[in-house]
């Protein structure tokens, strides 16, 4: 059991042993589908540091680790991303990207914040906010990216929604189907639509 007599660091170093087990867990396993006892072995973490670090239980642990996995996402979008990137490029090689990652992982990889969102948000009214406040943040990335490489700033956040909507839907139909190939087709598809919001622009 956490007591007050462990030291600061350790306890700091228990709660991210958490958020990040039920991260990984909740994606790969989904939220209704992962015991919390499961969450605790994997995180080496005895049992009443649950309630300890989160008084909500698993709703709030879950929150807390659809807010980590969200900031891990983003950051791997503004490395494809980055700041002065020809929005044509980076869009492809995001997309080539991901569907390497898929099929290295054995059609393993999910995103990390979609399996939780469509399965609890319509219970758990914290998770549905946790994934929204997910959402937004990358779409923020994709948008600015937009913008700056030269598309108008309202046709820039319709395409940043456009081409999310493609990468989330082809990693759901590759991990199914076991090919990378939706992936390749949702990158050319996405790949048209910023160069001709280039040209519109």
């Amino acid at each position: 059991m956490t007591t007050a007599a462990e030291a600061p660091e350790d306890r700091r170093q228990t709660r991210t042993r958490l958020i990040e087990s039920a991260a990984a867990l909740f994606s790969r396993q989904g939220y209704g589908g992962t015991g919390i006892k499961t969450v605790l072995a994997d995180a080496e973490a005895p049992y009443g540091s649950l309630y300890h670090f989160f008084p909500g239980g698993k709703v709030e642990l879950g929150a807390a680790a659809l807010t980590y996995g969200a900031a891990e996402y983003r950051a791997q979008i503004e490395v494809f991303h980055p700041p002065g990137s020809d929005p044509v490029e980076a869009t492809r090689t995001s997309f080539e990207h991901a569907a390497e990652i898929m099929v290295s992982s054995d059609y393993t990889h999910t995103c990390p914040v979609a399996t939780t969102a469509l399965e609890a948000s319509s219970t758990h009214e914290p998770l549905r906010q946790a994934a929204a406040a997910a959402f937004d943040s990358w779409l923020d990335v994709l948008e600015t990216r937009y913008v700056e490489g030269g598309i108008a700033p309202g046709l820039a956040h319709d395409l940043a929604v456009q081409c999310l909507c493609l990468m989330e839907g082809a990693v759901l139909l590759s991990r199914t189907s076991r090919s990378p190939d939706p992936l390749h087709i949702a990158g050319r598809a996405a790949t048209a639509l910023i160069t001709a919001a280039l040209v519109q622009s």
